[in-house]
């Protein structure tokens, strides 16, 4: 074989070799990518979900494995401070419930001593009435901080049964119309003849339609409008309780909900807030598996809206 044969040959052989050690350099990169993007989406779906699962990555690779290991060491750190988080919290709810339970046995044997001396007394009857009062509010505040308590621990029991929700709207409506007339609101109804029925109980559905009302007279009293309005779909039934007062800005609108949450300068001194209202309605309806949204246009109109379940025919 001639000179510049070998040297050709030599000269394929090296660019084989060099073919060879690109395409494995090629190749690992691929792989690599490929592993590193399984690792991403699997660690997406494990902060998405929250679930108790782990990152795996089947490789010989001794860095992808390493990685892997201390993805895996923050997720067990993440799933040990939100199961302290969550029992915490449990602890704290039923902590709440029993305190409420504990202040209300006294405040009522306080309140029934003072109707008793109110009654019998001829001497200081309006002093112990105003007493009397302020004793009520506090009971009042205790009453819902138990509420409250009680369905954020999960001790409220509630079972949905079959309701007519034309006929709860309607006798929530009545039960403020002696206040709304007094204080010169004009009131619409828009409630079908056509019974809806819901997925519901009486009492909670009651409770949610009185607290918004309430929520309606108190921070809407310069619009001096109510309406309540009930629809339905094939799916759900919704209660639209209006008012035309100042509304909700767009910077409370998020923490309207809260606990506690009040607009101090809008209270109205006929019917008292204690900014837990909203928060109890609002539990009480995902309790029924529904929920309460917030439409609201600052002095033009606010809206909460009630949705239920539709109870099958």
């Amino acid at each position: 074989m001639s000179d510049k044969a070998v040297i050709f040959v030599l000269s394929l052989c090296a660019a084989a070799l060099a073919g060879m050690l690109l395409y494995q350099r090629y190749a690992y990169k691929k792989g690599m990518a490929k592993k590193l993007n399984e690792m991403a989406a699997a660690l997406e779906s494990v902060l998405e979900t929250g679930e108790d699962s782990r990152v795996l990555v089947f490789t010989d690779n001794r860095e992808l494995i390493r990685l892997a290991d201390r993805i895996n060491l923050v997720l067990e750190d993440r799933r040990k401070v939100r199961a302290d988080y969550r029992r915490m919290e449990i602890s704290l709810k039923r902590m709440l419930s029993n305190i409420s339970h504990d202040i209300k046995t006294p405040m009522t044997v306080i309140l029934g001593y003072l109707e008793i001396m109110r009654l019998n007394t001829t001497e200081n009857g309006g002093m112990l009435a105003k007493v009397e009062e302020r004793a009520q509010r506090v009971m009042d505040l205790i009453n819902e901080f138990f509420t409250l308590a009680k369905l954020e621990a999960g001790d409220m029991n509630i079972e949905p049964v079959r309701i007519n929700v034309n006929e709860s709207c309607r006798k929530n409506l009545l039960d403020f119309y002696e206040l709304l007339t007094q204080q010169g609101f004009l009131v619409e109804a828009g409630i079908p003849e056509t019974p809806i029925y819901v997925q519901g109980d009486e009492d909670a559905l009651q409770r949610i339609l009185f607290n918004l009302i309430t929520n309606a007279v108190r921070y809407g009293a310069e619009g001096k409008y109510l309406g309540i309005t009930l629809r339905a779909d094939e799916s759900s039934a919704y209660i639209d309780v209006t008012d035309r007062g100042r509304g909700i800005e767009p910077a409370f609108a998020r923490t309207v909900f809260e606990r506690l949450f009040t607009a101090e300068d809008s209270r109205s001194s006929q019917v008292q807030g204690n900014g837990l209202g909203l928060t109890i309605a609002r539990n009480l309806a995902r309790r029924l598996g529904g929920d309460i949204t917030l439409r609201s246009e600052p002095g033009v109109e606010t809206v909460f809206t009630v949705t239920l379940k539709r109870s099958p025919l």
